[in-house]
């Protein structure tokens, strides 16, 4: 239930979180309540059972007796409420900084290689030490908290043995009861004793279970930032894509303000700006990763909002700008969002995307394994196969978030010219920082701030936008002139062209 809840939750959760305490939450504070389920709980209810039925027997042996072995228990009742009331905190403690400990080790492994790169192996050995002297101190505390009360509980049933020896002898020579019965007595005092010096234990487990119970429930009572509605449009998409007055906020920051777009089916839309403009953030509403804070974004006329989900994203094909891979072949990773692709279809997809040619080359081709987050592949190489993945969807909207950022120049034009017969028919977003890659849409974007400053087609924008046309100037001008020298001079340029 709580992988398959992670599964449901939004981007906005994960913007949040640290995967590594994610992982604790799933291994350490499930496996506390398998623990208390398996074995805890089969204890109670055989201790609970058994004071029961031992008390009844007790009581129609002899009141008294009986009476004067139960006399310790408010006292043990009281070392019990202290017990609970310092050793839960002292778990919960445990428990997030153990999350603490696991997301620094998870961030370590993941960016092994920038530590590396910059050898600060010391420094993040000092890091971890530090995160799990802190544990180291927690978990001491729980020990002396535990070392503390179990011994008083022990001692506590220890007195009530002993009163009833005192007792149950004196009333034996007084004549007042038989040795045979003080005998039976006193045997059945010990299946009495015995859940009593459990409680402790069972206490520790239960305390235990629920500091994780509490850190699982923090996750499977947070509802999705974003689901599908109660009778959810579910359609073919044909691929119109509008903005009306969007506004989007991050907490205090205005990331989008003002949008207004209307997007006919089979156009191509590329957006530029600078770092940080609301490129990426514009092309996330479309599948809605994120609601607006302000407007409406819709698709084929219906607002993202009123549309099922599934059937929403299972239309729009998205190249990111984070490439993931998952550690399983290639073939399989360009056909996560189609298992029932072929391997015709797979192979067609890659051709797309200028990767056949590497993928052959490597051991097993298709059937070869990539590394965790597609690590034995080049980020360019990476960025090909995320094309494929895309494009094998046969998406109405295509989403290209810097997606030929880590390719050569020479491989991201045979990409361009592949991907424009398959972009015809559908609606294609592209960002991208090289004009190369975007002049030839149908329409072009400049963001800033958040804001749309210009649109249009690029010969229009070099004419109308100042920001546009300096970055023309700076990708273009230089270029330019080198290749008129080469052609008047005839000279090679020494391959400052290429």
């Amino acid at each position: 239930s709580l992988y398959a809840h992670l599964q449901r939750l939004s981007f906005s959760y994960y913007d949040k979180v640290r995967t590594g305490e994610l992982m604790s939450r799933l291994t350490g504070d499930v496996e506390a309540l398998r623990v208390f389920f398996s074995d805890g709980i089969l204890n109670l209810y055989e201790c609970a059972l058994t004071l029961v039925v031992v008390m009844v027997i007790l009581l129609k042996m002899n009141t008294k007796l009986t009476l004067l072995c139960l006399s310790m228990s408010p006292f043990l009742a009281w070392v019990v409420f202290r017990f609970d009331s310092q050793i839960r905190p002292a778990y919960s403690h445990i428990r997030r900084q153990n999350a603490s400990l696991s997301a620094v080790v998870q961030e370590n492994i993941a960016g092994v290689r920038v530590v590396k790169a910059f050898a600060r192996e010391r420094h993040e050995i000092d890091k971890f030490a530090r995160e799990n002297e802190k544990l180291w101190e927690r978990v001491v505390y729980s020990a002396d908290v535990r070392a503390t009360y179990i011994p008083i509980m022990d001692l506590l049933s220890g007195f009530s043995s002993v009163a009833v020896l005192w007792y149950g002898g004196y009333q034996v020579i007084q004549g007042n009861l038989t040795l045979g019965s003080f005998v039976a007595f006193n045997s059945y005092i010990w299946s009495l004793i015995w859940p009593i010096r459990r409680l402790g234990h069972l206490v520790n487990l239960l305390e235990q279970a629920l500091a994780a119970a509490e850190r699982l429930f923090e996750i499977l009572d947070t509802q999705p930032a974003i689901a599908s509605p109660a009778g959810a449009v579910s359609r073919k998409v044909r691929g119109k894509v509008e903005f009306r007055n969007v506004n989007l906020h991050y907490g205090s920051a205005d990331v989008l303000q003002d949008i207004n777009l209307v997007v006919e089916p089979g156009t191509t839309v590329a957006i530029v700006g600078a770092t940080g403009s609301g490129k990426t953030s514009l092309v996330n509403l479309i599948p809605r990763f994120y609601d607006v804070t302000g407007g409406q974004v819709l698709v084929d006329d219906v607002d993202v909002r009123d549309w099922d989900l599934g059937a929403l994203r299972k239309h729009i094909g998205i190249a990111l700008q984070e490439t993931f891979l998952f550690s399983m072949p290639v073939g399989d990773n360009i056909a996560f969002g189609r298992q029932d692709a072929s391997q015709t279809d797979i192979e067609a997809a890659a051709q797309a995307a200028q990767a056949h040619a590497f993928i052959s080359d490597l051991p097993e081709g298709y059937d070869t394994f990539v590394g965790e987050r597609g690590i034995g592949l080049s980020g360019g190489q990476r960025q090909r196969v995320a094309i494929a993945r895309a494009l094998l969807t046969d998406p109405r909207i295509l989403i290209l978030d810097d997606a030929t950022s880590s390719v050569d120049m020479e491989t991201e034009h045979r990409i361009q010219i592949a991907l424009r017969s398959i972009m015809q028919g559908r609606t294609t977003f592209i960002i991208a920082h090289r004009l190369a890659t975007v002049k030839d849409a149908d329409i072009i974007l400049v963001m800033e701030n958040g804001r749309i400053v210009a649109q249009g087609t690029h010969d229009s924008l070099l004419l109308t936008s100042a920001i546009y046309n300096d970055i023309y100037q700076e990708q273009y001008r230089e270029q330019e002139r080198l290749r008129d020298l080469v052609q008047a001079t005839g000279t090679t340029g020494g391959g400052v062209v290429g």
